[in-house]
């Protein structure tokens, strides 16, 4: 039950310490399709890649040509960098999120304890707010907010709409 609200709960938000950014390694056989190349994606990912570059430099575009298939990765890029979700052992969590996941598992268990549907509704809204909130308010909100001050503000970087109109 644990690693399945832990997990779930790292989905919910691009949390600042679940981030990884690697180089994928390129596997020997060609993947037979329009693509030219199959990368193995990390076994320690959460759902898919957040971006994917051709290159480490700074300012490398985000690209798009590209999909998974099983745990790979397929494209035409000869390199593949990789930004990407992981599942982040206790140890590593900070405190913020260690008590979003007490009161996750409250929420979760408080009614086969306690054989009270209430305390199951009571510990979901300190968790993650009232239904009107769609999952972003009580705890996971301040969870959310602590962890966004230590990043800056994200820049819109594809100006496609733009691109199309004036291009």
């Amino acid at each position: 039950l644990y690693p399945d609200i832990r997990d779930s709960a790292l989905m919910m938000y691009p949390w600042s310490f679940s981030t990884k950014k690697i180089q994928l390694s390129r596997l020997l056989t060609a993947p037979g399709s329009v693509w030219s190349y199959a990368y193995q994606l990390p076994g320690d990912r959460l759902g898919n890649p957040t971006a994917v570059y051709e290159s480490s430099a700074v300012g490398s575009p985000v690209r798009k040509e590209w999909e998974i298939q099983g745990d790979e990765l397929l494209t035409n890029l000869e390199y593949v960098y990789l930004d990407y979700r992981y599942s982040v052992g206790e140890y590593a969590m900070p405190q913020y999120f260690v008590q979003f996941l007490k009161y996750q598992v409250a929420w979760h268990i408080a009614e086969a304890i306690t054989e009270q549907q209430d305390k199951g509704a009571y510990w979901r809204r300190i968790a993650i707010g009232e239904p009107t909130e769609n999952g972003r308010g009580g705890f996971f909100r301040t969870a959310a907010q602590i962890d966004g001050q230590g990043n800056p503000a994200r820049a819109i970087s594809d100006f496609t709409l733009v691109d199309a109109r004036f291009g």
